[in-house]
Formats: C-alpha cells, sequence, structure tokens
C-alpha cells in the first residue's frame, strides 16, 4: 500500500494518529473530569457542558490564523513542531487540579491545535500535486482520515484504565505522551518532506495579514470583550441577566458578529463572476454550523446519556477482561440510592446542616428495584468514556464501504455530485437523532437504562452522515474558493465548524432543562432538518455552479 505513495505518508499518517490519540483521549474525559466532585471541579451539566463548548469551538477557530501564519511566515514544519509541543504540554498541565492551571492548559491546546491541524493536512496534500501521484490523492486522504480515526478509537481504552487505575491526571498525561511521539514520529520523516514544506510566503492577490488582523481579528476580540461585560434582564430563569446563557456564550456569539458581517461583505463586494461561487460557500458553511451542533454532542449530552442512562453493567467474561485491563470499576450500591440525588453528590441534614455527600452513586438511582444489587453489595461497570470510541470504530469500518458505493455508482456514471452528497449526509444525520428519540423511549424519558446499543446505533447512523459530508465539504471549498481568497474561504470552513462546535455546548448546556429528553433530541432534529431544507432548497443552484466550474 506504502509503496504506491509518497515516503512521507507512513510518517504524516503515524503523526497524525498520535496527535488525535492525546486529542480525543483528552475530550473523552474531559466533560467527565469537569463534573467529577471528588478528584475534579463538581461542576453541573450545564457549567461542563458550557466549557466544553467553548474549548472545542475556539480549538477549531485558530486553525484559520494558524494556517495563515504557516503559509506565509513560519512554514509547515515548523508550525507543526510548534503546535504539537504546545497541545503535549497543555495535556500535560490538564491534569493538574487548578482552574488557573486548567484555563492555561486550554489555552495552550487551542494554539498548538491551530498550528497543526491544518498545516499537516496542507503537508500531506502538497505531495500529491504533481502527476506521479495526482490520481492517488483521495485515496492518499482516505488513509490519512484512518489514522484519525484509528489514535480516536484506541485512545479512550487507555484514557480509562488510566483514569481508573491511577486517576485524572496520569490520564491527561498520557494525552501529552501521545502528542510527543506524534512530534518525534514527524520529526523522525523530516528527510523525506524536501521542497514540499517551503512556505508560500505572501503572493499578489493575497489579503494582507494586517487587513485580517484589522477587519476579522481585532473586531471580534472587541465584541467579545462587549458581550462579556453587556449584561440582559434579570429573572428567575436567568438571574446572572446572561443575554445567551453564559459570559462565554454571549462573549463567543459577539464575537462572531464581525466574522459574519465580514464574508458577507465578500459576497457583496465580489466581481460578477465570483459571486455565485462565494454565496454557494456561505450557504454550505451555513448548514455546517448546525451539522456539527448536533454531531458534537458526542463529547457532552452523549457522554452523559452513556454515563447516566445506558446500562453498563458487565458481567462473566466480560467482567474478568474489563477488570484485568482496568477498563471498568466497581461501584457499592447504597440502600438509599435512589433517593434525593444532585449531579454526583448528594445533599443531607445533619444534626440540622446541610452536609453534601460525595461520590453519591447516581447510577442506581434509574435502575428498578427487582435489579438492584444487595446493599453495600459491589458491582463492575465499563468507564462511560469508552462510549467515545463508537464513532471512530463506525468510521473504520464503513469508510471502505461508502468508497465502494460511490465508485460503484462512478462506473455508473451515477455518482451524486459534492452538494448533492453534503445534502444526503445532512439528512442521514438528521435520522440519527430519531434513534435517541426511541432510546428515551424505550427508558421510559431516564428512569429506567436502556442497552448501549441504542448508542451504537445513533453512532453508526450519524456516521454514514458524516462521511457523506466532512470529507466532502473541505473538497468543495478547495473546488469553489476563487483563487485569490482561498485560505480566506477555507478559514470561512473552519470557523463554521468553531461555531457548531460552540452551539453543541449551547445545546449540552440545557440538557437539564428539558425533563422530557425526547424533547432535547427533537430540538436537534429539528436543526437538522431546517439545515437539510435549506440545502435541498439551494441545491440545485449549487450544482449548476459546480457545472459551470466544470466540476462535481
Amino acid at each position: 500500500m506504502w509503496n504506491k505513495h509518497p515516503k512521507a505518508l507512513p510518517y504524516l499518517f503515524l503523526s497524525e494518529m498520535w496527535e488525535r490519540f492525546g486529542y480525543y483521549l483528552m475530550i473523552g474525559i474531559f466533560t467527565l473530569y469537569l463534573k467529577d466532585v471528588e478528584k475534579g471541579f463538581a461542576m453541573t451539566e450545564k457549567e461542563a457542558a458550557d466549557l466544553y463548548g467553548t474549548f472545542i469551538a475556539l480549538v477549531f477557530l485558530t486553525p484559520f490564523i494558524g494556517g495563515l501564519i504557516a503559509d506565509r511566515y513560519l512554514g509547515y514544519r515548523k508550525s507543526i513542531i510548534l503546535g504539537g509541543i504546545l497541545m503535549g504540554v497543555g495535556y500535560f498541565m490538564m491534569g493538574i487540579h487548578s482552574l488557573p492551571i486548567l484555563y492555561t492548559a486550554m489555552t495552550l491546546v487551542i494554539l498548538g491545535n491551530g498550528f497543526f491541524k491544518p498545516n499537516i493536512s496542507t503537508l500531506l496534500g502538497n505531495f500529491y500535486n504533481n502527476d506521479e501521484y495526482k490520481a492517488k490523492k483521495d485515496e492518499g486522504y482516505n488513509i490519512f482520515y484512518m489514522g484519525i480515526n484509528v489514535g480516536a478509537f484506541i485512545c479512550n481504552f487507555f484514557g480509562a484504565a488510566l483514569y481508573n487505575l491511577f486517576g485524572w491526571q496520569q490520564a491527561f498525561m498520557a494525552a501529552g505522551v501521545g502528542m510527543f511521539i506524534g512530534v518525534i514520529t514527524f520529526m523522525v520523516g523530516i528527510k523525506h518532506y524536501g521542497t514540499h514544506d517551503q512556505k508560500k510566503g505572501v503572493q499578489e492577490g493575497d489579503m494582507p495579514f494586517s487587513k485580517i488582523v484589522m477587519f476579522i481579528l481585532l473586531p471580534s476580540i472587541v465584541f467579545g470583550i462587549i458581550g462579556w461585560l453587556l449584561k440582559g434582564t434579570a429573572s428567575d430563569a436567568n438571574p446572572d441577566s446572561y443575554i445567551f446563557g453564559s459570559d462565554s456564550t454571549d462573549a463567543f456569539i459577539f464575537a462572531c458578529i464581525p466574522v459574519i458581517l465580514f464574508y458577507s461583505s465578500l459576497y457583496f463586494k465580489a466581481r460578477p463572476e465570483d459571486k455565485r461561487p462565494i454565496g454557494a460557500l456561505l450557504t454550505i458553511f451555513a448548514v455546517v454550523i448546525l451539522f456539527w451542533g448536533v454531531f458534537k454532542l458526542n463529547g457532552s449530552a452523549l457522554n452523559t446519556w452513556g454515563d447516566r442512562y445506558t446500562n453498563r453493567h458487565i458481567t462473566g467474561t466480560t467482567e474478568s477482561v474489563f477488570h484485568n485491563l482496568k477498563l471498568s470499576d466497581k461501584l457499592a450500591y447504597k440502600k438509599d440510592s435512589v433517593g434525593v440525588y444532585d449531579e454526583q453528590f448528594r445533599l443531607q441534614k445533619v444534626d440540622g446542616k446541610v452536609v453534601k455527600e460525595v461520590n453519591y452513586p447516581v447510577y442506581f438511582r434509574n435502575v428498578p428495584k427487582d435489579k438492584l444489587p444487595k446493599e453495600n453489595e459491589e458491582i463492575s461497570l465499563w468507564s462511560p468514556n469508552l462510549s467515545q470510541s463508537i464513532n471512530p470504530f463506525w468510521v473504520i469500518v464503513l469508510t471502505p464501504l461508502v468508497i465502494a458505493f460511490f465508485s460503484f455508482l462512478r462506473v455508473r456514471q451515477k455518482e451524486p455530485t459534492t452538494p448533492t452528497k453534503i445534502a444526503f449526509g445532512l439528512l442521514i444525520s438528521a435520522l440519527s437523532v430519531l434513534v435517541m428519540v426511541a432510546a428515551v423511549k424505550a427508558g421510559s424519558n431516564g428512569t429506567e437504562k436502556v442497552s448501549v446499543w441504542w448508542l451504537v446505533a445513533n453512532y453508526g447512523v450519524i456516521t454514514i452522515g458524516e462521511l457523506f459530508l466532512s470529507p466532502m465539504g473541505l473538497s468543495v471549498v478547495s473546488k469553489l474558493s476563487p483563487a485569490k481568497i482561498t485560505s480566506l474561504m477555507m478559514g470561512g470552513w473552519f470557523l463554521a465548524t468553531s461555531i457548531g462546535n460552540k452551539l453543541s455546548g449551547v445545546l449540552a448546556s440545557m440538557w437539564d432543562s428539558y425533563e422530557d429528553k425526547t424533547n432535547f433530541f427533537w430540538v436537534n432534529f429539528c436543526l437538522l432538518l431546517a439545515a437539510t431544507a435549506l440545502m435541498f432548497v439551494v441545491l440545485k443552484n449549487l450544482n449548476k455552479v459546480m457545472a459551470e466550474k466544470g466540476i462535481r
């Protein structure tokens, strides 16, 4: 397989695999760590989801700037190494139990990802621009994408074993070790990168970086500060007088205003021949926001579903294997475990004073009485972060099938256009939410636990939607962008992903406000259905624009 591709591919494949190992290990335990009362920060569901959403939003915001800096000034090799080191240090710091250090660590990860993520993909693409490998470009990216998901699949098993065996800090350190292995692997392969690593510099027609700072970054910072400081009307439902739910959410939404206005101005100021392609891309950016808003619930709301509403009890051989691999933990049942609870602790009165009892076993609160263990009896539960490996598992399994499906259609000249694939990807993703609606019904709205197969089915369906949409999105941006603003439009894709990630955090923060959990998932379904409807409404025009450019 490797000998038909550039010699750099194995090194880039393994570097990305280890980088994703570290990132998804960290994401898999992040909200669980924040909500842990005894060894974490005892955050509520809303607080943890809000911080998670802001974090992953900023993680996907910085690649826009990191890509431009590497492209014009720093070069890809230096940027990738710098980004990897920043992320590795951030992961090591993340397990230190201090909020200021946690925020510092998150900042390092945000900056590091901005330098690493866009540039390793760009470097790989540079090897496939010559005639020798041009025909194998899609195959090369598919191999590279598999590396991402291999890392994302195996990392959660390491994370579960380490935090069960040692604690949160050691699990985060493992993420850092994985990142540094990725950097070392990348450096070992430097001799194979040759001239493909050279920075492009500032080309004629490129928007000056000073103008980007002046018209995008600086206004966003100013608006973000205004959003943080500005307060709405206080009420019983909103005692802190937030405008959109929290200070960070207010700041992020306000910061997006200059960005949206800037990208809108690109359309209105464009030459007549560029208006339709830019308009098509802006439409795709809008629907992508809604897709990522629902998809990224995997690290927040769906992580909570796997933790509290899924039957994680294991016995027999599975229990022995998971116990030996440290992928499970034992939990003792208390006779009054189905009583009053609040997150991961309970409040009770002792001598007239309210006392918080930590590590209260909320797992038992929705186990039927006839299935409860005896008092003080211990049962084995598989670690909740393992559910984060379901999506990458499906990607590994389904990618070859999706590729084969489109190859089958291509041979018969029936392959749909890229916008059509995106439209059907949105529709399939919407159908995945219906699986969770059914799961809530099966569990009588959370009063009983449900099988893990509901999560497996949900991830299986939405992964098909992901494979129809995510790789296609980057492809269509590169195909439709006017030559002089390709970098800006690629940055628009990352910005749309960033806004979608923040929307995911906003949605997840409302989990506890829905007494009927089916309504939470119906909201997500409606968002994806609206995105699907918008995509199908403009599909004919999008396909026409693609045809005018002689591309599919």
